[in-house]
């Protein structure tokens, strides 16, 4: 015999199945959608590598191209280019953060190298998805020209890619323009306490 309790339970959850119901039916559009992930706190190309592996189970070809991260090991890459290589591609076009380098040149012709492997997949048909990772780290130093990036992503002539660029400070500009934008709030992070970057966490 349902409690009460349950009873008004059930009661409240139809209430709100119906709600949600009547607000799914209006949602019949579909696009390529132009996503940002943003802010300090981490999780940013995480959550981008987890769309990306979402794309690869539904046997969505998909590609990322990674502004900064250059030759690192990383496990994301690991996996991508050993198990999927089939449906995503890879390209580690940065050479490392701009302090690793110090060298602004060097930094801004790896970016556009970046910049046009990237123009050259979004523009692909058979690609369903581009990763831009750490693309706003580039836009934040001027590596890129963020006028030519925010035309390129208005007119991308395959309206069914989706886009997703990650990083800190991502310009307004690029904000205003996407279509989903996430930022990252971070609440405690253990490198302040002296704890180092660790695989399967950071990397």
């Amino acid at each position: 015999m349902p409690t009460e309790d349950n009873l008004r339970h059930a009661e409240k959850m139809a209430r709100i199945k119906a709600a949600r119901d009547r607000m799914m039916a209006g949602k019949q559009g579909e696009k390529g959608l132009i996503i940002v992930h943003t802010g300090k706190g981490k999780g940013k190309s995480s959550s981008g590598f987890g769309m990306i592996l979402r794309c690869i189970a539904h046997e969505m070809p998909c590609a990322v191209v990674q502004f900064i991260k250059g030759s690192w090991d990383t496990g994301e890459r690991r996996v991508l280019t050993g198990h999927f290589g089939d449906l995503c591609q890879f390209y580690a076009m940065g050479e490392g953060f701009t302090w690793e380098t110090q060298d602004r040149e060097r930094d801004i012709a790896a970016a556009r190298a970046g910049w046009e492997k990237a123009k050259e997949l979004i523009r692909d048909p058979r690609i369903r998805m581009v990763l831009l990772d750490e693309i706003n780290i580039a836009l934040r130093y001027d590596y890129l020209d963020l006028d030519e990036v925010l035309v390129f992503l208005r007119s991308k002539n395959q309206p069914m890619t989706h886009v997703v660029l990650t990083g800190r400070n991502a310009r307004p500009e690029l904000i205003e323009l996407a279509d989903l934008v996430t930022e990252m709030e971070q609440v405690k992070h253990p490198f302040r306490d002296g704890i180092k970057a660790q695989p399967g966490v950071e990397f």
